[in-house]
């Protein structure tokens, strides 16, 4: 398959003398939900800025479809990739929704109504039309991190790098924006390319995980390969999932002859039913409390 974004060999220190990238590969096929999973100062943000061509790496080159990033216009490249931010309040500044989500369209140079009805499709896209009229800071914080992904969805990217999309959300938020993330990625084949230390909800969306650690890419694969490996996910400062923690831990401390380590509580409810005797599982639930 054809890889949407080849990073090679790409490194990059700050002025002040931090290295935040150092030498890294990084490929994302198309079509694929690819995660970042690292914690902070391991080079996430400074590598979705490189990917997104905010940035240019000291040395390495980064591709989109085959074609060098340097070669790219502007306009080229920013309806290629569209990028959000962890703070939407960086990239919110127009008086509304509407206007805001317009911005980007209007600067490719489109008529009003193409605009007009990419704004329509992009707030539906992430359930968010009802809000068209309202003003910006009117907005709660979930309500603003949905907008600055409709602004980037109006621009049709065919890759989506996002930094951080979950961060600062409660649960319900959380959820809502992954499972936009992945409508976008499986009904509109966009690449996702998402950057987090989030890593519940990782096994049910990412195809592909890279751990980030210090600049340096420490292992690539899914999400089986990356969470059997728990001293390199300590030592970047990374965890497994919630789940797969209390079944790991019953393994080693309790020997509960739990089968692999499951990481969603599907998996997890599965292997848990695997030891529990099928006639416990029939017998009728007799009542605890009387009326």
């Amino acid at each position: 398959m054809k890889n949407a974004v080849e990073v090679s060999v790409a490194s990059f220190t700050y002025e002040e003398g931090t290295m935040a990238l150092s030498s890294v590969n990084f490929n994302a096929e198309a079509g694929k939900f690819v995660a970042l999973f690292a914690s902070n100062g391991s080079g996430k943000s400074t590598l979705i800025k490189t990917i997104a061509g905010l940035i240019k790496p000291q040395s390495g080159t980064v591709r989109l479809f085959g074609k060098n990033i340097t070669d790219m216009k502007p306009k080229e490249l920013y309806s290629l990739v569209g990028v959000t931010f962890q703070n939407p309040e960086d990239q919110l500044f127009a008086a509304t929704v509407e206007e805001d989500v317009a911005f980007g369209p209007r600067n490719l140079g489109l008529g009003e109504k193409e605009v007009a009805e990419r704004v329509e499709e992009a707030l539906n896209d992430v359930d968010a039309l009802p809000l068209r009229k309202r003003a910006i800071h009117h907005l709660s914080f979930g309500e603003k991190k949905r907008v600055v992904l409709a602004g980037v969805l109006a621009m049709h990217p065919s890759i989506l790098v996002l930094d951080e999309p979950t961060a600062g959300l409660d649960p319900a938020g959380e959820v809502l924006i992954m499972r936009l993330l992945s409508n976008m990625n499986r009904l509109k084949n966009i690449t996702v390319i998402m950057a987090t230390h989030s890593v519940d909800m990782l096994p049910l969306f990412a195809d592909c995980i890279y751990v980030l650690n210090r600049g340096s890419v420490m292992k690539h694969g899914s999400a089986e390969e990356i969470f059997t490996e728990h001293s390199m996910l300590e030592e970047s400062g990374l965890r497994l999932p919630y789940v797969s923690t209390l079944l790991h831990n019953m393994k080693r401390f309790d020997g509960l002859p739990v089968k692999g380590l499951p990481l969603t509580i599907y998996e997890a409810r599965k292997r848990f039913l695997e030891l529990i005797p099928p006639d416990i599982l029939l017998k009728p639930v007799e009542k605890e409390f009387p009326c």
